[in-house]
């Protein structure tokens, strides 16, 4: 048995030495063979090309850009080509007085979702159709000639995107970096089979934007992106069908809103009330978010965690657990089912169901609104789930706020701002059929004279062990229009058992 052990360990590392062998042997096509300067002066793009093509006729390769500073425009991948960005490395995206990006392409449909999502082109990195493909560290990509806005006239001869991907799989990103990305650092439409790891990213607007795409893994990354999202997945219309965005996973991810460029340089200023940032599902979502759990991730001094579906989208199956939030200016958890119908006609209501929230601590939430969970009358949130929640809010609100009447907001854009100051300090909770609340704790560093919970048109409402801090004059529930409401085990309330309530404090 000894015998044969020792034979099978050393054919695994005679195997294994053959292969790292092979792997030195590799074809390496060094960019600056191919006319690249990496002087930050001239355009290195023609370069760059030549040595894609060239690796791309031997059959793939690896594309190496050892330190220096490439002032480019739109660079265009092939398959089985890899991009590595050596340390000291830094793909500089010019502006267009230096020089023209590929141009808008007439979109499959450009009425659905925002610009942006509508044109591909225009990028500094550009993939389209193609599959096994890479973009390694530990250098740099640095937007600084990107624009972020989304006027057609600004986008004649412009780039917005750091790096666009658009019917691709097999893809890998790992270990570098994205200064200033523009209006998308990853703009990533249709993308199989995907592995985001070890990226740092510091801009302006986007961080990731995954679109309509299926098996993407999201892995120990940092976004800060203080005018917008962090990590947002979406399934939106510009493929001109439907297409669901599903099995993704997102894990050991910061996402954060500081002033741009303090995480890069190690400084985190908050000089401005909390940035976007955040992790979220929505806003375009005709195509479905289906099978996607998201994990030990952390939010600072920016919005909180939204799932939102508006445009006909089915968002189900979905886990979110071990988040941790500080300086959080909005809804700590907002979760949206909406009619904006943002597509086609005949397009169905979208449908929010089997979603779980668990082990989530907020500290330092904004006074003017609760956490939000709000679908639309006809057209409940299903089978909700909430265990392990411990929130704290700035607190301070009045009995006049706590009269505030939300609107119905139903074709409304989702975001937690439209729902203005919350009549609950804790959750607001409407259009819900068959809730689930356990272990879930609020309470404020300011009295606070809302009640800790708010439910409006709630069917199906199971409380156990809830906590809430309490000012005097104040409830903990308020019930309007609920039936088969039922807390118990919370030491604040007796257990309680209502088949209907209206009007009702608790």
């Amino acid at each position: 048995m000894t015998t044969l052990y020792r034979t099978l360990t050393g054919t695994f590392i005679l195997l294994f030495s053959i292969l790292q062998i092979a792997r030195a042997q590799a074809p390496v096509y060094n960019v600056k063979k191919y006319g690249a300067k990496g002087d930050g002066k001239n355009i290195d793009t023609k370069a760059i090309d030549k040595a894609i093509d060239a690796a791309s006729a031997a059959g793939g390769g690896t594309v190496y850009f050892p330190a220096g500073d490439y002032l480019s425009v739109t660079i265009h991948l092939k398959s089985n080509i890899a991009l590595y960005l050596d340390q000291g490395a830094t793909i500089v995206a010019a502006a267009m007085s230096e020089g023209q990006y590929d141009l808008p392409e007439k979109g499959e449909n450009e009425v659905y979702q925002d610009y942006g999502h509508s044109h591909f082109h225009n990028s500094l990195i550009l993939g389209e159709n193609l599959h096994d493909i890479s973009i390694l560290g530990p250098g740099r990509i640095w937007g600084k000639g990107l624009i972020k806005d989304d006027k057609k006239d600004l986008n004649n001869g412009s780039g917005n995107k750091s790096i666009c991907l658009k019917l691709c799989r097999n893809v890998i990103f790992k270990d570098f970096t994205i200064a200033h990305g523009g209006w998308f650092c990853f703009l990533l439409t249709a993308v199989d089979n995907t592995t985001i790891d070890n990226i740092k990213m510091d801009t302006n607007r986007d961080g990731i934007d995954l679109i309509s795409s299926k098996n993407v893994h999201i892995s120990n990354c940092s976004v800060n992106s203080p005018g917008d999202d962090g990590i947002v997945l979406k399934c939106d219309y510009s493929l001109n069908y439907p297409r669901v965005l599903e099995n993704v996973t997102i894990n050991g991810c910061n996402v954060s809103g500081y002033d741009e460029g303090s995480l890069l340089d190690g400084t985190f200023k908050k000089t401005t009330r909390g940035g976007t940032g955040r992790i979220k599902l929505g806003t375009e979502s005709n195509g479905g978010f289906k099978n996607i759990a998201i994990t030990n991730c952390t939010f600072d001094h920016c919005r909180g965690f939204c799932l939102e579906t508006v445009d006909g989208a089915a968002l189900e199956d979905i886990t979110v657990s071990n988040i941790t939030m500080r300086d959080i200016p909005n809804a700590p958890i907002f979760i949206r089912l909406g009619a904006r119908q943002r597509g086609p006609e005949g397009f169905p209501f979208s449908q929010l169901h089997r979603v779980i929230l668990s082990n989530i601590i907020a500290y330092d939430v904004t006074a003017k609104q609760a956490a939000i969970i709000s679908g639309i009358p006809g057209h409940d949130i299903e089978d909700l789930t909430l265990n392990n929640i411990r929130i704290y809010f700035k607190g301070g609100g009045t009995k006049e706020q706590a009269a505030n009447e939300v609107p119905a907001l139903i074709k409304s854009y989702p975001e937690p701002d439209q729902f203005g100051t919350t009549p609950a300090y804790g959750f607001f909770i409407r259009n819900v059929k068959d809730l689930k609340m356990s272990d879930v704790e609020v309470s404020y560093m300011k009295e606070d004279l809302r009640p800790a919970f708010v439910l409006d048109n709630v069917d199906g409402a199971d409380f156990q062990h809830i906590r809430a801090q309490k000012a005097d004059g104040a409830s903990i529930f308020m019930l309007n229009k609920v039936k088969n409401f039922k807390v118990f085990n919370s030491d604040q309330l007796p257990n309680t058992k209502l088949a209907e309530a209206d009007k009702k404090q608790l």
